[in-house]
């Protein structure tokens, strides 16, 4: 995948939550002015991508809470120079939940988010331009936590399993709950 795969696959994508169509139209912008989109050295943001990681009878999905920035969230990280979005989101999920066999539920997008991410000691405040799937586990592993998270955990279809008011993670529960 390279940066024109990318530009497809968002084109080819059709949200219907207000936010994302915003969104979309952003991260094309900001795909196509920047061919160093997927570098962390560009200051002012970058893309990444996340997973919404289902347990293997996808009745649980998996949240991490972030040891940096102190709130809930779906896994997910930095492309660091790789513009197969999808193939970090595996990646990603597999090192933050110690799972390795996880495969994309589907190879379309399943959700996307810009969000700031706050000023710290070693970076500037910037932007993720986040492209998040769907995965699944497709192993009996058991959730390995790292020292990026405070805590990982399997929730169910329970509104009140929500760890969390982000409201991206709100929708891509509520997308969970859609699917057939």
């Amino acid at each position: 995948m390279n940066r024109s795969n990318l530009i497809q696959l968002l084109e080819q994508y059709h949200p219907t939550y207000i936010e994302e169509i915003e969104s979309k139209d952003q991260m094309l912008t900001f795909i196509k002015q920047h061919p160093n989109c997927f570098e962390r050295s560009l200051a002012i943001g970058h893309i990444t991508a996340s997973a919404w990681l289902l347990s293997k009878d996808e009745s649980q999905a998996l949240l991490l809470h972030h040891a940096k920035l102190d709130r809930w969230f779906q896994l997910g990280g930095h492309c660091d120079g790789n513009p197969d979005v999808l193939a970090v989101a595996i990646k990603e999920a597999q090192e933050e939940s110690g799972i390795n066999n996880i495969i994309a539920v589907d190879t379309q997008i399943f959700d996307i988010d810009i969000h700031l991410i706050p000023e710290n000691k070693r970076e500037k405040a910037h932007y993720h331009y986040d492209i998040r799937f769907l995965l699944k586990v497709v192993g009996d592993e058991d959730v390995v936590q790292n020292r990026e998270s405070k805590e990982l955990r399997w929730i169910n279809k329970k509104q009140d399993a929500l760890p969390t008011n982000e409201p991206s993670v709100i929708r891509m529960f509520n997308k969970w709950l859609a699917r057939k």
